[in-house]
């Protein structure tokens, strides 16, 4: 597998981000920001379906695990810069907004929009993963053994 550029990898963690973000969270996010550029279609947003894989155990062979839908859209900012987005589901204004971000992130203006959307959804998302951990501790089972005597 071939190493990422630190660019390369800065805009797979936003664009996984993006993808991951709850909807109606990114859309708050994005109105209070108020950055809503001209753009042109490279393809318009379209919804399909893609297969998902699976390997038992996580290590053992790979399997077709079923069926997702997914919605993508790529698009041109009017400086040129170009964004996509995959994001699950059938949300086309998700994936718009999506590939807005995308390309922004690609010009001067990335660090405002990181500052106002991509650090509060990280935040959010991380909040969510802390609580979603905490309540799985809270189900954890300890289990001990006591030393017996002819084995001391």
């Amino acid at each position: 597998m071939t190493e990422l550029s630190p660019d390369q990898t800065d805009r797979k963690a936003w664009m996984s981000l993006l993808a991951k973000a709850p909807a109606a969270e990114l859309f708050r996010l994005w109105e209070a920001h108020g950055a809503a550029p001209a753009f042109r279609w490279l393809r318009a947003p379209e919804v399909g379906a893609v297969m998902v894989r699976g390997r038992a155990g996580a290590v053992g062979a790979p399997f077709n695990l079923g069926e997702m839908s997914v919605t993508r859209c790529s698009l041109r900012l009017e400086d040129g810069a170009v964004g996509h987005a995959y994001v699950q589901g059938r949300d086309k204004e998700k994936a718009r907004i999506a590939a807005l971000v995308d390309a922004l992130m690609q010009t001067g203006g990335a660090a405002a929009l990181r500052a106002a959307v991509l650090d509060p959804l990280e935040a959010g998302l991380a909040d969510r993963a802390r609580a979603r951990a905490a309540k799985a501790a809270a189900t954890r089972v300890e289990f001990f053994t006591m030393v017996r005597g002819e084995n001391a």
